[in-house]
């Protein structure tokens, strides 16, 4: 079983992989975008979203999904940043997991842009990448996390 990080703790993955040969995805098994527009029932869902997948098609029935995946296919594509934001600015408030290649280093900005769980593409070393959650005590800028920044929260 996978392992991930959510919430500050290490746990197991219980939901089911994205099978994108499944026609008819089961309950608890996560949905490509395609798979979960074809959802007669949306309640409970879990989607991944892929680069070049913007969360648009999801604002209308975020309510009605626990987990949204955002995949990394490579640490250098830095759209799923912007797609965490725009899924939390627009009220989703399930799980929103980063999955795939990013590295320990993006963790922090990764959870300031809206994610709460990561499921790394290797999970061999979940405790370091854990504790790299806490590198930063303060931040400076506003972002979902943290809507104010640091001068109008010392006033």
């Amino acid at each position: 079983m996978r392992r991930l990080i959510k919430h500050g703790n290490i746990i197991d993955d219980t939901w089911q992989p994205l099978d994108p040969d499944c026609s008819v995805p089961e309950h608890g098994q996560i949905c490509s975008l395609e798979q979960w527009q074809d959802l007669a029932d949306k309640e409970g869902s879990a989607v991944q979203l892929e680069p070049g997948q913007e969360p648009t098609p999801l604002f209308d029935a975020l309510e009605k999904i626990d987990l949204l995946v955002i995949n990394f296919p490579v640490f250098t594509d830095g759209r799923g940043f912007s797609y965490a934001r725009d899924a939390r600015e627009h009220g989703y408030q399930g799980e929103l997991r980063a999955s795939g290649h990013f590295i320990r280093d993006q963790l922090t900005y990764l959870q300031r842009c809206g994610f709460d769980a990561f499921q790394m593409a290797d999970d061999s070393d979940l405790n370091a990448a854990l504790t790299s959650l806490r590198d930063f005590t303060e931040h400076y800028q506003a972002a979902i996390d943290q809507p104010l920044p640091l001068f109008r929260r010392r006033s």
